[in-house]
């Protein structure tokens, strides 16, 4: 079994900074794709930041400069740096991997979500 576990959320004052992990755990033989999304009260979740294997990173727009996405291949860890943050940044925060287990190919796992929450 896979499990995906985040932890890093919490009340955060406008212009702070905050960092998310996610962590994978289990039968694991190799991670591709790792994203970060969110979703705010009332709307749809949205991409946030992705992480392939190779390192290479894509932000959302509103993102862009503040945050970065950044993973450890060897902990099966991807996290979230949230820098300069905003009260629009008010969310649950969820991550997602693409992992091939010990049952054979790949599927997405996610992480429980993590409250995270702008405001002075």
């Amino acid at each position: 079994q896979v499990q995906l576990v985040e932890s890093g959320g919490g009340l955060v004052q406008p212009g702070g900074s905050l960092r998310l992990s996610c962590a994978a755990s289990g039968s694991i033989f190799r991670i591709s794709t790792m994203t970060w999304y969110r979703q705010a009260p009332g709307k749809q979740r949205e991409l946030v930041a992705d992480i392939t294997n190779s390192g290479a990173t894509a932000y959302t727009d509103s993102v862009k400069g503040r945050f970065t996405i950044s993973r450890d291949n060897a902990k099966n860890t991807v996290y979230l740096q949230m820098n300069s943050v905003k009260p629009e940044d008010t969310a649950v925060y969820y991550c997602k991997q693409v992992i091939w287990s010990g049952s054979g190919g790949s599927r997405d796992y996610w992480g429980q979500g993590t409250q995270v929450t702008v405001s002075s």
